[in-house]
């Protein structure tokens, strides 16, 4: 075997040490709903009366049911963005775009520049697109042979969620815009003070535009180098093949002729409209006019937005109602992730607020020098990120502390609000709440990709930490 460099070796190393410990996602919330409930009665007081108290915090409707339409968000999407991938146009323009790459570095490197632009314009279209992209490119390697560790892949699928912050649907910038939202946030004083932060001085202004079409240049750079030269892996592992037949397949599940009924009665009336191209119009059309009216009214791309246009989507592109319902199935057979997932880290959100947890950890480099104040403040916010895993969410608890140190120590309140920012992307690499879309529809573990994701994780925190120190001088 070749001699490998220096950056495939660790890659390869790297893919197996976490291999071995990293635990499945629902693990990892249970052990830090432990941790979080331990923590949060000690910083109480420690009794048993305190354990009581915080235990009514995380079963709250503050806590562990705060994010139940969120979940329901997110499973829709991850059903309906699984029946758009399988309709047979996006499949075929997928597999094309897999196409263009020659080899397998090209190939890994594609799908992350991919995921990264998907973010930059919706993250949550970035999420669900860049697993379906990942996935996609795991077949066409299979296809053309690549020996390619599959997991990589889906790792680069997912590198557009450290990025996504510093783009289109950044939470923090976008409130920062008014001052009736930033009054939301900041309360009427500080926001006043702060004053509306125009998106030209935030998302488009210069340190955004250093850190993020730094960062999306720079992952295709990272995933690539981590990519072994075809035949020099020691352990590729293709994409699995699926199991089930495909959701637009319209033959017998079992596809073998022999199980086929001799006599097949004739199709009636119910069986016609089953397959009737106007059952999807008859619902296509209202839902399109509702997407157009819902785009105008909101002014931005949210949730809701993006899922009636999957919705839309997915139901033409499929054609026939029962075809799309079969697309469905198989997505939301994979959902049972975020139902799971999702109420623990509610409850972790509502005990780190209650217990003032969030706003100590938010605070603990209030007092920096001005020169690292940013850079520390990323730091923190990348930590916060791990119990707080919202990025309204964490702008929420961390502004108000952050942006009144920034103006008492004469930083800038544009770089100090987009730190938060960057360190509520920098962790999600580590953050099984966002990753858990991304198994479902790769069907790969979080030990496969954790420690791909940790070596971007360090490669663009490097990046990041660099353009803000800089910015401070």
């Amino acid at each position: 075997m070749p001699r490998l460099p220096p950056l495939v070796r660790l890659g390869l190393a790297v893919r197996r040490g976490f291999g071995r410990f990293t635990p499945d996602p629902f693990v990892v919330a249970v052990a830090m709903t432990v941790v979080t409930l331990v923590a949060g009665a000690l910083a109480l007081g420690g009794g048993l009366s305190d354990l009581v108290k915080v235990v009514r915090m995380w079963s709250a409707p503050g806590g562990l049911w705060s994010l139940l339409a969120f979940a329901g968000q997110m499973s829709l999407m991850l059903t309906l963005g699984t029946a758009l991938a399988a309709a047979p146009p996006v499949r075929r323009g997928l597999h094309a775009l897999a196409r263009l790459a020659p080899g397998p570095r090209a190939l890994v490197g594609l799908v992350a520049f991919v995921s990264c632009t998907l973010c930059l314009l919706n993250w949550s279209l970035g999420l669900v697109c860049g697993a379906m992209f990942a996935k996609t490119a795991g077949d066409e390697a299979r296809r053309r042979g690549f020996a390619l560790h599959y997991p990589l892949l889906c790792a680069a699928g997912y590198a557009g969620m450290m990025v996504w912050h510093g783009g289109l649907s950044g939470t923090a910038p976008l409130k920062a815009t008014t001052l009736a939202d930033l009054t939301e946030v900041l309360g009427p004083d500080l926001a006043a003070r702060v004053g509306p932060i125009a998106l030209g001085h935030s998302l488009f202004g210069g340190l955004n535009l250093a850190v993020t079409v730094g960062l999306w240049l720079l992952a295709p750079l990272v995933f690539m180098a981590l990519t072994p030269a075809e035949g020099a892996d020691p352990d590729p592992q293709p994409a699995p093949r699926s199991g089930s037949p495909s959701p637009s397949d319209t033959s017998s599940e079992t596809g073998s002729e022999e199980h086929v009924p001799s006599t097949i009665p004739p199709e009636g009336a119910l069986d016609r409209l089953e397959r009737s191209p106007l059952v999807v119009w008859a619902l296509a059309a209202p839902a399109a006019a509702a997407l157009v009216f819902a785009l105008e009214g909101s002014g931005g791309v949210d949730l809701n937005a993006i899922n009636l246009a999957l919705w839309v989507l997915a139901l033409v592109l499929h054609g026939r109602p029962d075809a799309f319902v079969r697309a469905c199935d198989a997505g939301a057979r994979a959902c049972a992730g975020i139902l799971l997932l999702f109420p623990l880290y509610g409850g972790i959100m509502g005990v780190m607020k209650g217990t003032g947890l969030a706003a100590a950890l938010a605070g603990v480099f209030a007092a920096a020098d001005p020169r690292a104040f940013t850079t520390l403040t990323f730091v923190s916010a990348g930590v916060l990120n791990l119990f707080i895993p919202s990025g309204g969410g964490q702008w929420a608890v961390q502004g108000p502390i952050v942006m009144s140190a920034a103006l008492e120590r004469g930083v800038e309140p544009t770089h100090a609000m987009l730190a938060i920012a960057y360190g509520d992307q920098w962790t999600n690499m580590l953050q099984p709440f966002w990753a858990v879309p991304l198994l479902a529809i790769t069907g790969v573990r979080a030990r496969d990709i954790i420690g791909y994701c940790t070596l971007w994780m360090l490669a663009g925190g490097l990046w990041i930490a660099g353009c803000l120190f800089l910015a401070s001088l």
